[in-house]
């Protein structure tokens, strides 16, 4: 009897904190899964094409190092109960603060023109203009946050994540086809780490660019705001760390299927690509018995779908921020009769950044380039910013970073600050690295 009055609390206990893990589940996946942005998921299929499966080692340093960083947004919304803008102006004044809320403003409209140009991609795939897409987008992306209740609007963007998974089939079709190497060659891609045809510029610019798309700016500000939003407290820091790293490794499986995919179908025949709409057309002729077709389909609605959840979170750490040091109402828990000015600036930035695709002749790939240097260019500052919260007793109290935390992230952050200075200078300045 003992044995079994055991087994039922072990089961109950267990059965309790899936319950709760549940609830807490949400802001760690979304920001990770919405980071395979329009962006990230071309950068994936180009780094493929290029170099076959020669750079999937990347994958392997890249989730402890999204988890790391994204870990500590997760501990300091819960313990301080504060977003990261609210917490960077209590921590190192108005002057900072206001620097790191511009520079969030411009690198996320900026950001957000390169989303509105993989969905108008993705959605010409399927014959929809490029108006219609800037429309009818933008009219959804507004109806998912209107609702009034937090809970809605996540239940809705963890449902968007499950499309992220599209890639993942296509990949098995590429690696099916009589050209595609051996799985043995993909586990070869992963371990040891090589770099395909030595040390050269164009190997460094995707092998940062591949870093780049991992961490961005606006997560820290995201995820931080989700998890005050949502009403986590102290109690929940060890559940929200499983869901980062949940989300770390969602996002990292789905970039290595993308770069399985173009290794597979486009690298073994030749064929390079700039961009992920490039490769939905390119694979309907490769792929036999109508795979191509589907999978042009499946990249097509995957392109879409990261468009539209980068430029759903984008959007919202803007005016989560820009509502935090304002003092305006700033949660989805309330309506837009109660904080209008928290929709407004949501709505602004989707229809301004939304509309410069619809320019003429407008320079696509040259705002892409420059959106990530810009990118690059902050996102050391912002993660300084945040390991010094970490390390602040009068905010984190007993939770500020351990030792090994401090050592861990001191040093992503320094590697970043090189790789992310590298590479913006090899983007602004083309000729100062020897050519090979």
């Amino acid at each position: 009897m003992y044995w079994i009055s055991k087994s039922i609390h072990r089961i109950s206990r267990f059965r309790r904190q899936v319950a709760i893990f549940a609830a807490v589940l949400g802001p760690g996946i979304i920001t990770m899964v919405a980071d395979n942005d329009a962006g990230g998921i071309s950068t994936y299929a180009v780094s493929g094409s290029r170099f076959g499966f020669g750079l999937l080692w990347i994958f392997i340093p890249l989730v402890p190092i999204a988890y790391y960083i994204q870990e500590m947004t997760v501990r300091l919304g819960a313990v301080t109960k504060r977003g990261h803008a609210e917490a960077v102006f209590e921590g190192f004044g108005p002057f900072w603060g206001w620097f790191s809320i511009v520079d969030l403003a411009i690198v996320n409209w900026l950001t957000l023109v390169t989303e509105y140009i993989g969905m108008t991609a993705a959605a010409s795939i399927f014959g929809v203009p490029p108006w219609l897409t800037w429309i009818g987008i933008t009219a959804i992306l507004f109806a998912v946050v209107v609702s009034g209740r937090y809970w809605t609007f996540e239940k809705l963007t963890l449902l968007f994540c499950v499309f992220n998974l599209v890639y993942i089939p296509a990949a098995l079709w590429a690696m099916n086809t009589p050209t595609a190497p051996g799985w043995n060659k993909v586990l070869d891609g992963f371990w040891p780490p090589d770099l395909p045809g030595g040390f050269t510029p164009a190997l460094m610019f995707v092998v940062l660019a591949n870093v780049g798309t991992t961490i961005t700016p606006w997560q820290l500000f995201f995820q931080q705001s989700s998890v005050v939003d949502k009403g986590l407290d102290i109690h929940d820091v060890g559940f929200g760390k499983w869901d980062t790293l949940v989300g770390a490794l969602l996002t990292c499986v789905v970039g290595a299927f993308i770069m399985i995919v173009t290794g597979a179908a486009l690298h073994t025949r030749g064929i390079r690509i700039e961009d992920a709409r490039q490769t939905a057309d390119a694979l309907v002729p490769l792929l036999p018995h109508g795979q191509g077709r589907l999978a042009r389909t499946l990249f097509g609605i995957g392109l879409f779908d990261a468009g539209f959840l980068g430029a759903l979170c984008i959007s919202l750490s803007s005016s989560w921020a820009l509502g935090e040091v304002l003092g305006w109402a700033h949660s989805l828990n309330r309506s837009v009769r109660d904080a209008p000015w928290f929709y407004v600036v949501y709505l602004g930035m989707l229809l301004t950044s939304g509309a410069v695709v619809l320019i003429p002749h407008a320079p696509l790939v040259e705002i892409t380039m420059y959106v990530q240097v810009v990118a690059v260019t902050l996102l050391p500052v912002s993660l300084v910013f945040l390991l010094l919260l970490l390390n602040d007793r009068g905010f984190m109290g007993q939770h500020v970073n351990t030792r090994w935390q401090n050592i861990v992230n001191w040093s992503i952050v320094v590697a970043i600050i090189v790789a992310s200075t590298v590479f913006a200078l090899s983007t602004l300045f083309p000729n100062l690295f020897p050519q090979s």
